[in-house]
């Protein structure tokens, strides 16, 4: 039996913007995460995601962050491969995607999580008030970064080609 290659999908080459956007901010949002429950979870062991109970009960919600992340690198990475093999990814609109979703994570988790819901603090014991601003404006600036490049990229696909 003869092995035949893939049929080729209705829509290789075309590009696709938006769906480029939304797959990289995906991305994006699970390495925020991935840098937040590395570095202040285990590393600095700073806080876990759920600090309201029991040592067992934040390690457990640590882990439940982790597996989420995973789940969504995995899954945005298989859909970027997805866009890539059917030359569909749009570079500058990933890149803006990518960003929105670093920033995005780290402003619900500093407004949502930390602020809102007081699921976790940054840090116990000190003054969080710096540890907030830098956390939230660290993340508008990734937001704004990728603002910025969602805006830049949206005007490259709308001017006609020279």
């Amino acid at each position: 039996m003869s092995r035949s290659a893939p049929s080729p999908a209705p829509d290789d080459g075309v590009s696709r913007p938006r769906r480029s956007l939304v797959v990289s901010a995906a991305i994006g949002a699970a390495v925020m995460a991935a840098v937040d429950e590395i570095v202040f979870h285990q590393v600095l062991g700073w806080h876990h995601f759920y600090d309201r109970s029991t040592t067992g009960v934040g390690l457990m919600s640590d882990g439940l962050l982790h597996t989420g992340e995973l789940l969504a690198l995995v899954a945005g990475f298989f859909l970027y491969a997805d866009l890539r093999r059917r030359r569909a990814l749009a570079p500058a609109h990933a890149w803006a995607g990518f960003f929105l979703g670093l920033g995005a994570f780290q402003l619900f988790d500093g407004i949502v999580d930390h602020e809102l819901l007081r699921l976790h603090q940054i840090r116990y014991g000190v003054d969080v008030t710096p540890y907030d601003w830098a956390w939230n404006v660290c993340g508008l600036l990734l937001l704004l970064a990728g603002l910025a490049l969602g805006v830049r990229a949206a005007r490259r696909t709308r001017a006609p080609a020279p």
